[in-house]
């Protein structure tokens, strides 16, 4: 090999390399891409920092919310969604829906009721009996909704907030999958 053959594989080398570089380049710019569409239109993230969805939801719980969930179809009630806090909406918070919009929501004694019903909602999900902390009449505004934790005596919930209700607007997603911690993978029901 002469001096000439080594300088004219220089270039094509280079021309190699750079190749290879501008496909990992592209390759991380269509993996952020998809990540970022992701998160802003198909998956909402949420940590559980409290106790007020237990037993259902673990303080520590890493959760994936579908924001694609209620394109098509309103919240239910018992739905489990990731929504902005009403007093503060940069906090996102994870509850329970228990009031549909144009509801009267009566809690007694901790038990719920809707719309003068003589039966009380189901509440077997909640591990303890609550203990009748915010009880009251509640009237849900239309396009608004009323949640609650599971954990009712453990429950910074729309009994306690300044602003009561949820817009339907401000719900991101209904709470999917339990991620996190790797022992507790799982659906959310």
């Amino acid at each position: 090999m002469n001096d000439q053959d080594e300088i004219k594989e220089e270039p094509s080398a280079r021309k190699s390399i750079g190749r290879e570089i501008w496909e990992y380049v592209r390759l991380i710019l269509v993996v952020v891409a998809a990540v970022i569409l992701l998160t802003n239109f198909v998956v909402v993230n949420a940590r559980i920092p409290s106790e007020s969805m237990e037993n259902t939801i673990l303080a520590g719980d890493q959760i994936f919310g579908n924001r694609l969930a209620y394109t098509f179809g309103d919240p239910e009630r018992f739905d489990i969604v990731i929504f902005k806090y009403p007093d503060d909406e940069s906090q996102l918070y994870i509850k329970r829906i228990i009031g549909l919009p144009g509801e009267t929501v009566t809690i007694i004694d901790g038990k719920v009721y809707i719309d003068g019903s003589d039966t009380p909602l189901d509440d077997s999900f909640c591990p303890e009996t609550p203990d009748g902390k915010g009880d009251g009449v509640y009237q849900v505004p239309e396009d608004c909704y009323f949640m609650m934790g599971d954990n009712r005596n453990n429950s910074h919930d729309s009994r306690f907030w300044n602003h009561k209700y949820v817009a339907r607007d401000k719900i991101l997603g209904k709470a999917l999958f339990r991620y996190w911690p790797l022992n507790r993978i799982s659906l959310v029901k």
